[in-house]
């Protein structure tokens, strides 16, 4: 067995590197810069718009409101994706991102985001174009349908048919196995590895394999198997069950772990002007002696800051879209600004906090980038909270280390109950609406065993898939990019030029009908 696992990650380094290195940053940032520039930089240039239709209009009723079968409003779909986008990637992926990539990784991060943006925005807009409606009559969209729909006829020959048909499917197929690991098994890792760090240190349970931290315990299973049986009762009553749980949790969790971070932020406020000092000054590398150590230094910063932002925010996979397809909204524009904002709650938010906690830990040398020795990056967040709350007094730093377990706890479990849907869209496409209802049979019953997994490869894996999902997605964007630019110039036409041009709303003529009726009469 050890050495089937010693060939697999082998395997697994060699595609990763590959699909990371050569082909997925390059995608990545391409995709994103030239998004940015072909929608006139959207994400500035609109920035009161987009914040007013997002932020603003959490407070609309209009946001709230969901019509017809399998929908969501605008808002379920953004707490459900969001469910799923923060996730460990915010807390763990983070803090694993500074200690191999040091400070500089966050820099990579923002600026990942920041294009990031328009890839999500980009998707959305697709999703929501593209989508249509299945022998449910439920809404299924996705990047497989502006693959096979989109990109598959732009041409109207066999070649591009053929290519978009194979490159919806391989989607959907890579989608389907990474939602079984970002999605399932290494959330459900990291929850019992911390509500064990937190409330079961002093338990002396009986081990049944493994040694440590990582030695797996009667009460690892008991943890999985609630954890199972509550995940199964929401996940099995489908989408709006989901949706309904993520409203109630995601602004919640959110909030309490941005004022949890908050509160390190202030009680090391004379730290600030170093630790974004120190984002900046080692964002192109440490400086060495040698070239080679240096290029190699830089490569790492910028691969780890790009890796774990997309891995964190999900920008460019294409996954968020399979949930915001399912929103209610008419305008495709209009849910493509929730993917703005989307990333920017993700990443210019949440993620900041982690990292301000992290480099103000004491862990990492600010004037060096260095790493302190034995330094554990899956529970460094819980231990700085456990020491900055522990100097309130005798107990705090006790609550300090729950608050992170019980954090990880939210954000990992939402990010189940969002995978479990894009999983399900994904096998919905291969396999019709039977197989997505055996896949999340399947899916529930997996999760037992993320909380028994000793080793990292479970996220290595997904860190394999997540590249491998991005590959077809971002080709269908780019393909797809002067449709995306036809439909951005036509709502600001419309929306915010006030001129009297028909609305691009779907590619289905049934539904551009339908919709454009409905938006002439002031139902968006």
């Amino acid at each position: 067995m050890a050495d089937f696992l010693t060939k697999l990650t082998e395997i697994n380094n060699a595609i990763n590197s590959f699909v990371w290195v050569k082909i997925g940053l390059v995608l990545l940032l391409g995709t994103g810069i030239l998004m940015t520039i072909m929608t006139k930089v959207f994400q500035i240039s609109h920035l009161g718009h987009w914040w007013k239709k997002t932020i603003v209009g959490v407070f609309q009723k209009d946001t709230h409101n969901k019509t017809g079968k399998g929908s969501v409003s605008q808002f379920q779909a953004l707490c459900t994706a969001l469910a799923a986008t923060i996730g460990t990637g915010n807390i763990a992926g983070v803090s694993a991102a500074i200690v191999v990539g040091g400070p500089g990784a966050v820099f990579w991060m923002w600026l990942a985001a920041f294009f990031g943006m328009m890839t999500n925005f980009s998707e959305n807009v697709l999703g929501i174009y593209y989508r249509r409606k299945n022998k449910a009559g439920e809404w299924s969209g996705g990047p497989m349908y502006y693959l096979k729909d989109g990109l598959g006829k732009i041409k109207k020959n066999s070649f591009c048919e053929g290519a978009g048909s194979v490159l919806a499917v391989l989607f959907s197929i890579f989608a389907l196995l990474a939602s079984f690991g970002i999605g399932n098994m290494g959330q459900i890792n990291k929850i019992t590895l911390n509500l064990q760090s937190a409330f079961f240190k002093n338990v002396d349970a009986p081990v049944l394999y493994g040694e440590g931290e990582s030695a797996v315990t009667v009460v690892s299973v008991v943890i999985g198997i609630v954890l199972m049986i509550l995940a199964g009762l929401i996940i099995i009553g489908g989408l709006e069950r989901i949706a309904a749980v993520a409203e109630r949790i995601v602004p919640f969790m959110a909030i309490a772990y941005v004022v949890g971070a908050l509160i390190i932020l202030f009680a090391n406020i004379s730290q600030i002007g170093a630790i974004f000092s120190a984002i900046f000054k080692f964002a192109f590398g440490i400086k060495a002696v040698e070239g080679a150590v240096v290029g190699v230094a830089i490569k790492e910063v910028i691969t780890q800051g790009c890796k774990r932002g997309v891995f964190s925010n999900e920008a460019g996979l294409g996954s968020s879209v399979m949930v915001h397809s399912n929103s209610n909204v008419k305008e495709p524009v209009k849910q493509g600004m929730w993917g703005i904002f989307e990333v920017f709650a993700d990443t210019f938010v949440v993620c900041t906090m982690t990292a301000i906690v992290v480099l103000s830990s004491g862990c990492i040398d600010l004037a060096t980038g260095a790493v302190a020795e034995n330094v554990n990056d899956a529970t460094l967040v819980q231990q700085t909270f456990g020491q900055v709350f522990g100097r309130l007094g005798a107990g705090f730093g006790r609550f300090g280390e729950m608050f992170i377990a019980v954090a990880i706890l939210l954000f990992a479990f939402t990010t189940v109950l969002g995978w479990s849907h894009y999983g399900g869209k994904a096998a919905e496409y291969l396999f019709g609406i039977g197989g997505a209802k055996v896949y999340r049979i399947i899916f529930v019953l997996m999760i037992i065993s993320g909380s028994l997994m000793t080793s990292s490869l479970a996220w290595d894996i997904s860190d394999t898939f997540n590249a491998l999902m991005m590959i077809p997605n971002l080709i269908g964007v780019i393909v797809l990019s002067p449709v995306v630019v036809k439909i951005v110039s036509n709502y600001v036409d419309r929306k915010i030029k006030g001129k009297d041009v028909d609305p691009m709303l779907s590619y289905d003529p049934s539904i551009q009908a339908e919709f454009a009726k409905a938006v002439r009469e002031g139902e968006e």
